[in-house]
């Protein structure tokens, strides 16, 4: 089973500057790579241009084999695509993909008389009688990065706002484009953030920008044909630990202004009919409290925890806002997530027994009913339902074996129609793909306090349980964020080359309820880590694999899990990826200068003013534990641009493991024009998974 080596040692990084210092509660730490933060000096960007050489170097052997996967990948994809139209006044929208093309095409095509399924192009190809409105690939010429923020449609039709970042680092440059006339609009707004909000009569647009820090803090109001400098300040959210966001309701009456830290928030709204008003608030905020509005006729609905851990729903009058009248109580183990308001029904989003669903609950009479689903895993959410005046929704499902499905729900007959699978072509052996080759299973961990832990895992039928298999285990557990099931064209060639793929549901997410996060954050964060490990270690004790048959891949705060274990029980894996992971997490939550830093503190605590926290993040974070054990081989990927988890942690992090731990394999793979996401294009994003997938098989003996 061992993977091939290169015997070349692995380059030492270059210590150019004397080790900087920092003192904390008495505490005293050196980091002899504090450099390494600078982005704008010349030696930075050479030694992350020397470590790209040096892991395509120790990874040449590999090129075949990404090749292969890359092209696995492209043959089993429909390259031009076109995604099933969600209508929206007298028009269907929807995105196309072509053949060759790195990004989608955007359009729409006016709804005909007597017309009420959305027209279906199987090929992709486009519909008759179609407008483009964006097309990204025309954006992106010139550009090595291109990503969309804001793409939103007035509600007349007329106008489309929409921002574009060239570089990753997500800050977007906002414009306006009259749709009847192909022609931009001379409005034009620099350094904006995610979120917009058209007024009723599409005069106004409002739109999010952010502070020094890069916390989206104002809300700014902008009159179409006038400058930008002429635009007013709607509300700006001094309190560090609040963000901001701006949405209109499908209703098109209300501009939400949503104001929230980890744990409390507020919600302003302006009538969409006036939008010069001043914000009211719907409801203040109460440290702890968490609230949401969406806005049904005479009332706002309120999804609440005030007094309900896993939250209940309520109303209030829309006139004058007062006492919630509940609606859905309260009830423990039910996580209720969302409520979106159709004219004549609710729908509500929730998860139970670590599961997704969907509750219908009509107005004015009729059973409230949950929607039915046949698999023992699965992921099911409501998708783009931009009508408020409709009995259909549109549903979006899928499992570990099932593609990414579109069903439109009658809410009144209760028949679900699938509308489209998205498509998976033969793969290199020529056959169609056919989910009843492959099984997917949920199993249970047992952490060290005895919580029960979920696993889900799939693999190819008949993969044998004698710890032969090898594996993947992946895991994030941070933010309340669930690893619901997901289906992936590109995990189909470790499955096919006899590799299991596990999802370990470790507390800090939200497959459980709210308590599944509380037992996961603050000062039980290390319930994340000794889960993730406990899973690792059932996986082999159950015969589904051995531990040097098993690698271990998270993301971002998902890194973080990858640093930690590594750190716990770095006998336990063959490998580990850990991409744009926040590995040097004390150091960064103790600078407030860094973004997102202060908004983070109720999520990790605050190390600078609370010296247990201080201690507790120190006994965990992986940079400040490396030790000289044997890890296993680690492949570290970042983006220079990414304003979430800045470059310097993994490239500080793997310069250290190469000191302290030299006999170890340690990669480090910096994408030099992207940011937090990886690279933006998807012939790109396949490349990068390519190469992440072929290392992971080498080190599983299968490349």
């Amino acid at each position: 089973m061992s993977p091939r080596r290169d015997p070349e040692p692995s380059p030492a990084p270059v210590a150019k500057r004397v080790p900087t210092e920092r003192t904390h509660h008495g505490d005293t730490v050196v980091d002899e790579y504090a450099w390494l933060a600078g982005k704008d000096d010349p030696e930075t960007i050479a030694y992350l241009t020397a470590e790209n050489a040096y892991t395509e170097k120790r990874t040449a052997h590999l090129a075949d084999l990404r090749g292969q996967l890359f092209e696995e990948t492209r043959r089993r994809t429909q390259e031009t695509d076109l995604s099933v139209p969600a209508r929206k006044g007298g028009y269907w929208y929807y995105t196309r993909t072509v053949e060759g093309q790195q990004y989608g095409v955007h359009c729409r095509r006016a709804v005909r008389d007597r017309e009420t399924d959305p027209p279906i192009s199987l090929d992709g190809a486009p519909l008759d009688g179609e407008e483009v409105l964006l097309d990204g690939n025309l954006l992106a010429e010139g550009h090595d990065f291109f990503a969309l923020g804001a793409f939103d449609v007035s509600p007349d039709g007329r106008w489309l706002a929409y921002s574009t970042d060239f570089s990753g680092d997500e800050r977007f440059t906002l414009r306006v484009k009259d749709l009847t006339t192909g022609e931009l609009l001379p409005d034009e707004v620099p350094d904006t953030f995610y979120g917009t909000a058209w007024s009723a009569d599409a005069s106004v647009l409002f739109y999010v920008t952010v502070d020094d820090a890069w916390r989206p803090n104002r809300v700014w109001r902008h009159t179409l044909g006038t400058p930008s400098s002429e635009d007013v300040v709607v509300h700006q959210e001094d309190d560090e630990r609040f963000w901001v966001g701006v949405e209109l309701t499908r209703s098109e009456k209300f501009v939400l202004i949503d104001i929230h830290s980890k744990v409390t928030s507020e919600v302003l709204v302006i009538p969409a009919a006036n939008p010069t008003g001043t914000p009211a608030s719907v409801a203040p905020r109460r440290q702890g409290v968490e609230y949401t509005v969406e806005h049904h006729g005479h009332r706002f609905l309120i999804l609440h925890n005030d007094g309900a851990e896993d939250f209940a729903l309520a109303y209030t009058s829309a006139d004058a806002p007062g006492d919630w009248v509940p609606l859905i109580e309260h009830s423990p183990g039910t996580r209720l997530e969302a409520v979106d308001a159709f004219e004549n029904h609710l729908v509500v989003t929730l998860r139970t027994n670590g599961l997704t669903g969907l509750r219908v609950l009509p107005i004015g009479g009729g059973d409230r009913h949950d929607i039915d689903f046949p698999e023992p895993l699965y992921s099911v959410g409501l998708g783009s339902n931009p009508e408020y005046r409709t009995r259909q929704v549109r549903l979006g499902y899928t499992s570990l074996v099932t593609p990414d499905s579109v069903y439109d729900y009658d809410l009144v007959t209760r028949q679900m129609v699938l509308r489209r699978q998205k498509p998976v072509l033969p793969g290199p052996d020529g056959r169609p793909y056919d989910a009843t080759a492959y099984e997917q299973h949920r199993d249970w961990a047992l952490a060290d306090d005895g919580t029960r832990v979920p696993i889900s895992l799939v693999c190819r039928t008949g993969t044998p349980r004698d710890g032969s298999a090898p594996c993947v285990i992946y895991g994030y557990g941070s933010y309340e964020a669930s690893m619901d099931p997901w289906f992936s064209v590109a995990r189909l060639s470790l499955l096919d080359r006899g590799v299991i793929f596990a999802v370990a549901h470790i507390r800090g997410g939200g497959e459980l309820g709210r308590r599944w996060y509380d037992q996961g954050k603050l000062l039980a964060k290390k319930n994340t880590f000794t889960d993730f490990v406990a899973c690792a270690r059932h996986l082999v004790k159950a015969g589904w694999t051995a531990s040097d048959r098993l690698v271990a891949r998270g993301a971002s705060a998902g890194g973080l899990l990858m640093g930690a274990v590594a750190n716990l029980a770095p006998d336990a894996f063959a490998g580990i990826v850990a991409q744009v992971p926040f590995v040097d997490a004390l150091t960064s939550i103790l600078d407030p200068s860094l973004p997102l830093t202060v908004t983070e503190w109720e999520e990790w605590g605050n190390p600078l003013d609370d010296p247990e926290v201080y201690a507790y993040m120190k006994s965990y974070t992986p940079y400040e534990n490396v030790r000289a054990v044997d890890y296993p081989a680690i492949l570290a990927v970042t983006s220079l641009n990414d304003t979430r988890v800045l470059y310097h942690e993994p490239a500080k992090w793997i310069a250290r493991l190469r000191a302290t731990a030299p006999q170890g394999d340690y990669l480090l793979k910096t994408e030099m024009g992207a940011g937090h996401g990886g690279p933006s294009g998807r012939y790109d994003a396949w490349r990068e998974e390519a190469f992440i997938n072929a290392w992971i098989l080498d080190r599983l003996g299968r490349a």
